[in-house]
């Protein structure tokens, strides 16, 4: 056997080469402010003279500082602490400290519920959305705690003792965890526990029963999923006597005396890792009831709305988050003798993501804004109730395919997770199948055409107003219309009139507010159909250029 060298031995590093030609780490930058769309939109719907206070919160979402937060609550996920070290029983779930302070910029900024504590008339819920939209691109796991209390504070307003009791709370800018009285609280987080394992989506086939008692109720039985299991209070649905009923849930009672709320396990998801998800036993559990016995779905139904909202505004912040680290590396790696960015065919695709994300940032904000105005104006909530359903369904079902297509601009370096993309990427199928899966979503544009027409008369108002504007978007408008003249065995197609009925949408909001050359490129392709199955298929005459450049992030020297 042949000697090896004196020098085979030596483990110190031996530089073989010099690292050139790698994009640095996208941090460092303002999130919101690097977002043209969104700061348009802001601006937009009147929120103006808010837009330093969003850029400081944009500068420290892009800052390393809290990407590392990000990184660590995604790598140490949650720990069930079922019995403490005597054996008694307590149903905690540890979190890794970055998760706590991820949760703590969002508690302070407002995300959780700053709109129901402000006074009407303000772009309240514009502002929260652009806050949610940037402080999401961090780490999108925290969001459904945050989701959640946002959706419960309108919930509890069906019973004025009970919001009384816990909207202080649940508004107030502190972030305060731990299990103890709510009472001895600074601010308390709420979450929700609707689906079984027999019935999923299909809460009407929940078991859970509620047997009435002196002040409240007891119920017994399971949830399959509980979002949030950490948090203050519950909304959980429940077979009453007279129905399927909601009713609220404290974690620890006044006399700090632990409810009933037995954490089975926690679930190993795809993605959300650093979110605590858990399957839940009741066991004579105390709880009040929210609403009239039989009407759980119709008082819950405000919360199941507001989280959809924030399922798009999630899917549209990965969808940016995605597409800026995509331009990124593209501006700052070169192939065959050019940056990718130059290079005609990635630009394509590049322009194409960037086109995508714009028309959701669009979508996502629109709605927002409507949230702000539908308290007075019958057309908005009209509109919402249709919109936010065919919004949930068609961004949420194009976050996976846009985050797999910018993972892939990165190559190899997209597939390693130091590159983030990968946590981007488990992520992005959440929000299609939180708060009703793709079909449980268009089955409810569907029943609502049938069943309001003011609801078909809001959308067609929004999406009038860009009428003229370009023909392609005329023409598609009106193929909408045949095939909205007849319903008649269109729930098997609800599918494919949601989608149609949200790209007109997102077409009229980008010809009436989005860059020329975004409107363009989304006519060409999504309304006039010169496109292909695959991103990166814009026809000829799109200003790609331009769109990619609109899209790229810049860092500061």
């Amino acid at each position: 056997m042949e000697a090896l060298p004196e020098s085979a031995g030596d483990t110190r590093d031996v530089a073989t080469h010099e690292v050139t030609n790698q994009a640095l780490p996208l941090v460092g930058y303002d999130v919101f402010s690097a977002d043209a769309a969104l700061v348009e939109a802001v601006q937009r719907y009147g929120g103006e003279s808010h837009l330093d206070e969003l850029a400081a919160l944009g500068r420290l979402a892009g800052s390393q500082q809290a990407q590392q937060w990000a990184i660590e609550a995604d790598r140490n996920p949650p720990v069930l602490q079922a019995y403490d070290r005597y054996g008694n029983r307590i149903d905690e779930v540890a979190f890794h400290p970055s998760w706590h302070r991820l949760l703590t910029v969002a508690v302070e900024n407002g995300l959780h519920a700053a709109p129901w504590r402000e006074a009407a008339g303000a772009p309240n819920h514009l502002l929260r959305a652009a806050k949610f939209y940037a402080w999401s691109q961090v780490e999108a796991g925290h969001g459904c705690p945050i989701s959640m209390t946002y959706a419960a504070v309108p919930a509890l307003r069906a019973d004025e003792d009970l919001a009384a009791e816990w909207e202080p709370l649940l508004t107030a800018p502190h972030y305060d965890p731990g299990l103890r009285p709510a009472s001895k609280k600074a601010g308390v987080l709420a979450g929700m526990a609707m689906t079984e394992k027999q019935g999923g989506s299909d809460v009407r086939a929940n078991t859970t029963r509620a047997e009435p008692v002196t002040g409240g109720y007891l119920l017994t039985g399971h949830k399959w999923f509980c979002s949030a299991p950490m948090s203050d209070v519950f909304l959980v649905l429940a077979q009453a006597p007279g129905g399927l009923t909601c009713f609220v849930v404290p974690r620890v009672m006044p006399d700090g005396a632990r409810n009933a709320f037995r954490l089975q396990r926690l679930k190993d998801k795809l993605g959300n890792r650093s979110n605590a998800s858990a399957e839940v036993e009741f066991d004579a559990t105390w709880a009040q009831r929210l609403g009239d016995e039989g009407r759980g779905i119709p008082t819950i139904i405000e919360m199941v709305s507001a989280t959809r909202l924030d399922c798009i505004l999630g899917s549209a912040a990965l969808m940016r988050r995605a597409v800026a680290e995509a331009t990124h590396h593209g501006a700052h790696r070169r192939a065959f003798g050019m940056l990718l960015a130059d290079a005609p065919l990635m630009r394509n695709v590049l322009a194409d993501l960037a086109v995508e994300s714009e028309a959701a940032t669009a979508l996502a904000m629109r709605l927002a804004a409507a949230m702000d105005s539908s308290a007075e104006a019958g057309t908005e909530r009209e509109f919402l109730r249709i919109a936010v359903a065919m919004g949930k369904y068609w961004v949420c079902k194009r976050g996976p395919t846009l985050v797999g297509e910018a993972l892939e601009c990165l190559g190899g370096n997209g597939y390693v997770e130091e590159s983030g993309m990968p946590r981007l990427y488990r992520e992005a199928p959440l929000n299609s199948i939180w708060e009703g899966s793709g079909n449980v979503n268009t089955l409810d544009v569907f029943r609502a055409l049938r069943r309001s027409p003011a609801v078909l008369d809001a959308y067609l108002a929004e999406i009038g107003l860009a009428s003229g504007a370009d023909g392609r978007f005329d023409a598609a408008v009106k193929d909408l219309l045949q095939s909205l003249a007849d319903l008649d065995g269109m729930e098997a197609r609800a599918r494919r009139l949601a989608e149609r009925m949200a790209l007109v949408l997102q077409g009229s909001l980008l010809l009436r507010h989005g860059d020329p050359a975004v409107a363009d490129a989304f006519c060409a392709s999504r309304l006039d159909q010169d496109w292909g199955y695959a991103f990166g298929t814009l026809p000829r005459g799109v200003d790609t250029a331009a769109i990619v450049s609109r899209a790229t992030p810049e860092i500061p020297d």
